[in-house]
């Protein structure tokens, strides 16, 4: 009866509100309903089949049972630039005031398997990242940062398997063993052929690599998080938040698939697996998403893949603020917006976090602005008080609707990609990458329309200066990178360095054969990634990408 009171109390209250609009009109393109109620649940609403506690399936409530009244997130700022030394420096800096794990950019020539002395790589040296060409380098970028003690997030998708083999090197000659390696590599090949970009290999061989990976890391680096599927490359090129979860939990689908069919127990792999996520502008709507993604994730790991280990069925997330929501436009406006990104991935429940700094729409971030961005994490985790009870905005009518609007519309999408055959022929035939293209014209048409608003961009903007003290990378770091490659060659014993390249690729011609342990004797004899990423492009090719339909 309480219900039904409720719905008629609402169809008195629209009656009258519409009585008023014509002098007090809305605003437009906003969310459906003005107000949220317990009818929008429905009456059968099952707090225990939707919501659960935390820590428990289906985890909407968080994956640990006391989230953040332990211990925060992570806070990991994203860095790299120039050279080694430079980045190791922005390292121990960030650690030195409180960041409490590593986020490792690399450079553009890095990310698709080239050294710097490549021609591929002329003009992009250091520029986005780091520039890495071999274990020497490595050892540079984590001098002095103790391994076994910090937890290390890598952003590399199509040479992964080669920067984790530098990094497994570099904590042996630490003395630190791999066992007790923490951290995680990115490693997610599928959204780079829809959404980013930066691939080497065709499909078939590229999934060769990552259930390589997962398989190795298994048995000798058991607490690295082998992948992180990434929904936060697919929101950049202009997804909706539905189509986030729901194109990279499909990757996410491909990836366990291709594990299974290689021979691996799920159990063995699935508690190493984490995502990605984009924290986006709409504060409600994000904090909706972690929810929906953590909901579906646990059911497709449950009743699909037949999962029983309660971790392989948790949706552990690394979250990044958003990058496109940055606007060159009234910079410091992006401390705002990413102080309210924050919010979201912290309400909506993260398990690490980096916050973009503020100049990050026109270049590298200074050292000033990257500690704002860390500063706004710990201002969030210790004077807001949104960390101190678990999932605050569950039980809202709104949250909870929009929980279960996203969750719906992310298995139609799921559904859909299933009947295509899966994520990776989606990509093939350009599903994936049309319903995205289409999402990110409909935004930008909303902006210019002035549908909507983005401030200091299509309203409230103002004259400006030209911006002043922006970190740039200096041009010299490629001329310094071949001296440094140039002295390694010198000095590196060769005929090595021949011997493991050539058993490297005797290997990548036997699909049955693990690729890790021979990327690993590349590495410890100094071979550089461009030797090691040349050898795997003679035996598997390049891929050409598809145009989107």
């Amino acid at each position: 009866m309480a219900f039904e009171n409720i719905k008629a109390g609402l169809e008195k209250y629209h009656a009258e509100v519409e009585a008023k609009l014509a002098k007090f009109p809305e605003r437009a393109n906003l969310v459906p309903n003005r107000l949220y109620t317990p009818v929008d649940l429905g009456e059968n609403f099952d707090y225990m089949t939707k919501l659960g506690f935390p820590g428990e399936y289906p985890y909407t409530r968080g994956v640990q049972p006391t989230m953040y009244r332990g211990r925060f997130w992570t806070m990991r700022m994203y860095a790299g630039f120039s050279t080694a030394e430079e980045s190791n420096k922005r390292y121990r800096y960030l650690l030195a005031n409180g960041g409490s794990g590593l986020s490792c950019a690399f450079d553009l020539p890095t990310q698709i398997g080239y050294d710097s002395t490549d021609p591929m790589a002329e003009g992009e040296v250091g520029k986005v990242g780091v520039a890495i060409d071999s274990l020497a380098d490595m050892e540079i970028l984590f001098d002095q940062i103790s391994l076994d003690k910090v937890s290390t997030s890598m952003t590399i998708n199509a040479p992964a398997s080669v920067l984790l083999a530098m990094y497994i090197a570099v904590a042996e000659k630490q003395g630190v063993s791999a066992d007790k390696l923490r951290g995680t590599i990115q490693n997610d090949i599928l959204k780079e052929y829809a959404a980013r970009g930066t691939y080497i290999f065709p499909p078939k061989p590229s999934m060769r690599l990552i259930t390589n990976i997962f398989e190795y890391c298994s048995k000798n680096v058991p607490l690295w998080n082998t992948i992180s599927i990434s929904g936060y490359h697919i929101r950049e090129a202009g997804s909706t938040a539905s189509q986030e979860i729901a194109f990279t939990i499909a990757d996410g689908i491909a990836y366990v698939e291709a594990a299974i069919k290689a021979g691996l127990d799920v159990d063995a792999f699935a508690g190493r697996l984490s995502f990605f996520w984009n924290a986006h502008n709409n504060v409600l709507e994000e904090v909706a998403k972690f929810r929906a993604s953590r909901r579906v994730w646990s059911k497709v790991m449950k009743e699909r893949f037949g999962a029983k280990k309660a971790k392989s069925m948790m949706l552990r997330v690394h979250t990044q603020t958003a990058g496109s929501m940055l606007t060159a436009q009234q910079p410091n406006n992006n401390i705002v917006r990413v102080a309210l990104q924050t919010a979201a991935a912290v309400m909506g429940g993260t398990q690490s976090l980096h916050t973009n700094s503020k100049d990050e729409a026109l270049a590298l971030p200074t050292t000033e602005s990257v500690t704002i961005a860390l500063r706004t994490q710990q201002i969030v985790a210790y004077e807001s008080g949104l960390a101190d009870t678990i999932d605050p905005l569950g039980g809202s009518y709104y949250v909870e609707a929009l929980t279960d609007k996203i969750e719906a519309e992310a298995w139609e999408y799921i559904k859909k990609i299933d009947e295509i055959g899966g994520a990776p022929e989606a990509i093939a035939k350009g599903y994936i990458q049309k319903e995205i293209q289409d999402s990110a014209y409909k935004w930008q048409m909303e902006i210019e329309k002035g549908d909507r608003i983005i401030v200091g961009v299509n309203k409230f903007t103002q004259e400006e200066e030209a911006p002043k003290n922006l970190l740039r990378v200096d041009g010299s770091v490629g001329k310094l990178q071949a001296e440094n490659k140039a002295a390694l060659k010198a000095r590196r014993d060769n005929a090595k360095v021949e011997e493991t390249l050539a058993a490297l690729k005797v290997a990548c011609a036997d699909e049955n054969v693990n690729l890790m342990p021979y990327i690993l004797d590349a590495v410890r004899a100094y071979a550089t990634e461009g030797e090691i990423c040349g050898v795997m492009r003679q035996v598997f090719g390049e891929y050409q990408p598809h145009t989107a339909l």
